[in-house]
């Protein structure tokens, strides 16, 4: 099954996850989506610093919003950071050192940050694709720690504050390659056979669409939404994967192309018009499994995720 999902899903990615893809669907966008006025709403980005999350905080600031960058390397952020507000002529674009693979540091933040600022949209857009196990200082496996319980605890930690601003919006920047993956819940930190980190990143985003359609039918005053930002040509996506990158790179995404629907679904009224938990490519909901592909978890399977998720965040609450 898994030859056929793959085989399905490469087929289709072909098709729509490259320019040429971004570009049929972009006849069909309403440019006034985007021509709004962000003055007094407050934005979050992780990985903020370059690629997706950079291209998004500059959409962000140039329409006026306050934007929190969450990055790991403090000089690449401030470099970052000097580029966007030179470009929006915007000031209040602020830098905050986190590594969000440490769950202890994403708590700490949190709750700082939570008590001393209005957060309006969070966009989960750190990621981590590492082709070798590797633990954190925390003895967790690295994709896991930062792209699936990093996301879980940063956005658990501030749903409370998010709940008493008006729009209150959280985004989560998953992949169209989750569509290879059922959720396997049994093996969370990829212990089991030979590490693939690809595959392992790939069930990690289809943990990030499970956690979207469960958060928004816990917290109705939130409206969050996951998306998959198509194949863009980003630092991230040339380090991780070269060989893909260098075969590829006529045909992949710009930074902008892949962060316009982050940007749709953190500004745009038309998003809020669609129910929340859904999965989006370029501005539309889309299926978040292939035809016959057997990739669907039951509730328990679920189920069993979240309380594993709450297990781990609690056990590294300071």
């Amino acid at each position: 099954m898994s030859f056929y999902r793959n085989a399905v899903w490469f087929v289709k990615a072909m098709q729509e996850y490259t320019k040429s893809g971004y570009e049929a669907a972009a006849k069909h966008f309403a440019p006034a989506d985007l021509d709004v006025n962000l003055s007094g709403r407050s934005f979050m980005v992780t990985g903020a610093n370059s690629g997706i999350g950079k291209a998004t905080a500059q959409e962000i600031a140039k329409r006026g919003g306050t934007v929190h960058m969450i990055c790991r390397n403090k000089g690449r952020a401030e470099t970052a950071k000097d580029e966007i507000v030179a470009q929006s002529k915007n000031e209040n674009v602020h830098v905050h050192i986190v590594d969000m693979s440490s769950a202890r540091q994403v708590w700490e933040f949190a709750q700082n940050f939570s008590q001393n600022n209005k957060l309006h949209v969070l966009i989960n857009n750190a990621g981590c694709m590492v082709n070798q196990r590797e633990l954190t200082e925390e003895g967790l496996e690295k994709n896991f720690a930062t792209n699936t319980l990093g996301t879980y605890i940063l956005t658990t930690a501030l749903i409370p504050a998010m709940k008493k601003v008006e729009d209150p919006r959280v985004i989560t920047v998953s992949s169209g390659g989750m569509l290879t993956q059922k959720l396997n819940v049994d093996d969370l930190q990829s212990e089991k056979g030979t590490f693939d980190g690809t595959m392992t990143y790939a069930q990690n985003k289809r943990q990030q669409v499970i956690l979207t359609e469960r958060w928004a039918s816990q917290h109705k005053e939130i409206h969050f939404s996951s998306m998959h930002p198509g194949w863009a040509d980003t630092p991230a996506l040339q380090s991780s994967m070269p060989s893909f990158h260098a075969k590829m790179q006529s045909k992949l995404r710009t930074e902008a192309m892949g962060a316009d629907t982050v940007v749709w679904l953190a500004v745009s009224a038309a998003a809020i018009k669609q129910p929340s938990g859904l999965f989006f490519q370029d501005r539309k909901p889309v299926a978040t499994h292939l035809p016959l592909a057997s990739s669907r978890s039951s509730p328990q399977e679920e189920e069993k995720l979240l309380a594993v998720l709450e297990e781990f965040a609690q056990s590294f609450k300071p």
